[in-house]
């Protein structure tokens, strides 16, 4: 028989086979000749106590053979001479997982990305970091894969009513990713593997005869009696469809320019804007685990903080243990950062971005739909130009940043091209700047050594998610003004983050095809 159980261990003992079957032979009463097998589904940290333990459940065999489960496998149709066809603008997740989905119920996916492949992306982030300048088509925000290819993969999402989170997870494993995403309570695939995954992805879409083209950024859209039609792009091809998913991203300003352009409505949204904040791993190590030393049983350590500050939210965004800080721009003249962290999350230091919710109330003014993308502009701008150009960052130790003075020396920082002492005051408006200092007095006091000297604040953390919304229909998801156009993922307010997005994109194109397949 088999018998599914939950144990509580420590770390050593849950890295150890013979000693994890003994203790599931004791849990279940039974000898440990008797344990024929186990597989593990769910795995997860209990730091709350100074003994630190891991939460596991699992399926194990008993006194029979024991047959380890296989995640479900997609067969692709051939869609080469489907009846239908359907523009996805944006290679990210959301554009991705859409082809895929449309690729099940036998119609053709046509994939435009504005960017280029992952592999020739990598050369200009490179360029990016080594010289500071910026390629507007090719950054850590554009190009295949989207903003999360070079981001991190961070696939922890609390979406579970968006769509099946398992069958996206089920997925990344399919083209490449390690099984133990579909285990860990906060799964990661990391920067470093990503891109093989994305590839292997694309490479379906294409043997299964959809369409991937790359470098043709769309900029105009053929509308006709109300009704999606076609979109030009800035190289001036025409791609025509029976339904346009709008997967462009939360960074594509220029894509909302040329909606509003066309006179297809969209929306301020409020968003979150702040700053990057880095640790010694080995601090945070310290503070979450309570030990001087983190176990070798024990991955880098991360957290998750949340205050409210005068009735706004100042909160921990994308946390990368064991990562490095990037330069996010997607335009010559701005100043933003992002994170990211390898597989094996070994860097000797954990950035977070901190972040406070930018409200209505904050931005509106006769800019209209575009106020809050304004705003949030503004604000890189400013910091471009506090770091001196060439994507320097304006940046403080963090006990400085709440005492609102200027660094005299800075930390080791992971950030390539480099950082310089700057007024971040002057940078950041300031409500901004005063609810992060208020924040992050209140975080040292829940984590006990987190305001640090050693700890170094970069701005700008600006892209934690798009200020602009394209609204869609709650129930057939299509624009309110345009038939077969559907908003999707990041970029049109309806996601945050990659899992979201994917399911996002999964959830458009189920419906775009129970639609196409009436006709």
């Amino acid at each position: 028989m088999q018998k599914k159980i939950t144990l509580q261990v420590s770390p050593a003992d849950a890295a150890d086979p013979v000693v994890l079957q003994s203790l599931i032979a004791a849990a279940l009463g039974e000898k440990p000749s008797a344990i024929t097998g186990y597989q593990l589904l769910k795995r997860s940290i209990d730091a709350r106590s100074h003994a630190v333990k891991i939460n596991l459940t699992l399926q194990a065999g008993v006194k029979e053979t024991f047959v380890e489960q296989a995640l479900p496998v997609i067969d692709y149709p051939d869609v080469r001479k489907a009846k239908h066809r359907v523009v996805i603008a944006g290679a990210g997740p959301c554009g991705l997982f859409a082809a895929l989905r449309l690729m099940e119920a036998g119609i053709r996916p046509i994939v435009l990305e504005r960017g280029k492949d992952v592999r020739a992306r990598r050369r200009d982030l490179a360029i990016l970091n080594k010289e500071g300048i910026v390629d507007p088509e090719s950054n850590y925000c554009f190009g295949e894969g989207g903003a999360g290819t070079y981001s991190d993969g961070k696939l922890y999402t609390r979406s579970n009513k968006r769509g099946s989170i398992d069958k996206i997870l089920n997925l990344f494993v399919q083209f490449g990713a390690d099984r133990a995403i579909c285990i860990d309570a906060h799964p990661h695939i990391g920067t470093n593997k990503l891109p093989q995954i994305i590839t292997a992805m694309r490479q379906q879409i294409l043997d299964a005869g959809g369409e991937f083209h790359f470098r043709e950024k769309v900029n105009k859209y053929i509308i006709e009696k109300g009704r999606f039609k076609a979109v030009l792009t800035a190289t001036g091809n025409r791609f025509d469809g029976d339904a346009l998913v709008l997967a462009t991203g939360h960074s594509a300003r220029d894509v909302f320019e040329s909606l509003q352009a066309q006179g297809i409505l969209i929306e301020a949204k409020p968003f979150a804007l702040g700053v990057r904040i880095e640790h010694p791993q080995q601090l945070i190590d310290h503070i979450q685990y309570h030990q001087p030393v983190r176990s070798a049983f024990l991955p880098p350590a991360s957290y998750s903080l949340v205050q409210q500050v005068n009735h706004r939210g100042v909160f921990s965004f994308c946390m990368c243990p064991g990562g490095i800080i990037a330069p996010a721009a997607t335009a010559p003249g701005e100043l933003v950062v992002n994170g990211w962290s390898p597989s094996k999350r070994n860097n000797p230091y954990a950035n977070s971005g901190m972040v406070v919710t930018v409200e209505e109330k904050d931005y509106l003014n006769k800019q209209g739909a575009l106020s809050a993308m304004h705003f949030q502009q503004s604000v890189e701008q400013k910091a471009f130009v506090a770091g001196g150009g060439k994507l320097v960052a304006p940046a403080l130790r963090m006990t400085d940043f709440v005492n609102r003075q200027v660094s005299g020396s800075l930390p080791d920082c992971s950030y390539l091209p480099g950082v310089q002492a700057a007024p971040l005051w002057e940078v950041l408006p300031p409500f901004i700047y005063k609810s992060l200092s208020e924040g992050f007095n209140a975080f040292g006091k829940k984590m006990k050594g987190y305001l640090s000297r050693e700890a170094i604040v970069v701005a700008t953390e600006s892209r934690t998610s798009s200020p602009v919304r394209i609204p869609r229909d709650p129930e057939t998801y299509e624009h309110p003004q345009v038939k077969g156009l559907y908003p999707a993922g990041e970029g049109a307010g309806y996601a945050g983050g990659i899992v979201s997005a994917a399911m996002d994109g999964e959830k458009l194109a189920a419906t775009i095809a129970a639609v196409l397949q009436k006709k």
